[in-house]
């Protein structure tokens, strides 16, 4: 299998004399659950078009398992499986006489392969209803369904849990880890829930004034991990003043919060503290680093989720 099944290579997009996308570089592996995120008016739809091949691109290539989406379009767009925000479908047809209609534009898609695709997203049980009847992430996995048809080699995801409730959300995020790791299909997911992009996703990138950021794993150690640097940590004490004054002494900035203490100290001084309180009488039931959350790291790198 090629190593590299989607690759952005320098790829730009000018609009009315304004650069809206400034060179983008990335690359995702067969298996691997890629998270496109940024602020509005940053370039995700743009660059998703471009992806796709529903807009030119300015500059640069786009490769799908190394067939340029400008130069080999037909081979690059039929390993690609899309959706941007709700799937296409017919409401007076059922969920199977979709996929039926859907698979005429494919060659070599038999019925067995769409049975193996319906229940690989869950619908066994309604593929034969209608698809007026279907609640709306029914109608997200029917539409998974269709973009994974022909076995694409990349799928790509716009809000794919868009107005979905929290079981939807769930159901979503579990079969496309499920499609990633099984069929090894690369999937790029562009979503305003940061917290569903961090559980679903193996790497993140995001994107501002149509550039790269930052880019990284998702369980990618942070610089919270080293020896060397400081933490904030949550100090679970039961004698709260005692164990602020062991703080205070080594001139620690300490904030309570009922019988918790938040404070940012070197991680090689824990165990020190630590000591010291147990020496004291003071019961130490747990000490916890607290790491930043995507949507924290988003809002740090973005300055905040804005227009710009």
């Amino acid at each position: 299998m090629n190593e590299i099944a989607l690759e952005l290579k320098d790829v730009k997009k000018t609009i009315s004399n304004k650069e809206i996308i400034k060179g983008l570089n990335f690359q995702i592996k067969p298996g691997e659950v890629y998270g496109f995120i940024g602020p509005n008016g940053a370039g995700k739809t743009t660059t998703i078009r471009m992806m796709v091949g529903l807009m030119n691109l300015t500059e640069g290539d786009v490769k799908i398992l190394g067939k340029s989406i400008q130069s080999e379009y037909k081979e690059a767009a039929r390993n690609i499986g899309a959706i941007v925000e709700n799937p296409e479908l017919y409401s007076f047809m059922t969920g199977w006489q979709n996929l039926m209609h859907f698979a005429r534009m494919y060659e070599g898609i038999t019925k067995e392969r769409i049975r193996e695709v319906v229940s690989l997203v869950g619908l066994d049980n309604v593929i034969n209803d209608k698809v007026k009847k279907y609640s709306l992430g029914m109608r997200q996995r029917l539409g998974v369904a269709q973009a994974i048809l022909h076995k694409p080699a990349v799928l790509i995801l716009d809000e794919p849990t868009n107005g979905l409730d929290p079981a939807g959300i769930r159901e979503i995020r579990d079969y496309i880890r499920r499609l990633a790791e099984e069929d090894q299909v690369a999937v790029v997911i562009s979503s305003h829930l940061l917290s569903e992009i961090e559980l679903m996703c193996d790497r993140i990138g995001i994107i501002k004034h149509g550039e790269i950021i930052s880019e990284r794993y998702v369980n990618e150690e942070s610089d919270q991990d080293d020896a060397q640097s400081d933490v904030k940590v949550i100090f679970d004490v039961g004698q709260a003043d005692e164990a602020i004054k062991v703080l205070e002494d080594r001139d620690i900035e300490v904030k309570r919060e009922s019988d918790k203490l938040v404070t940012e100290i070197n991680r090689q001084e824990i165990p020190n503290i630590v000591q010291t309180m147990v020496n004291q009488n003071i019961s130490v039931f747990g000490v916890t680093p607290i790491k930043a959350t995507l949507e924290d790291q988003f809002l740090e790198l973005t300055g905040g989720n804005v227009i710009e």
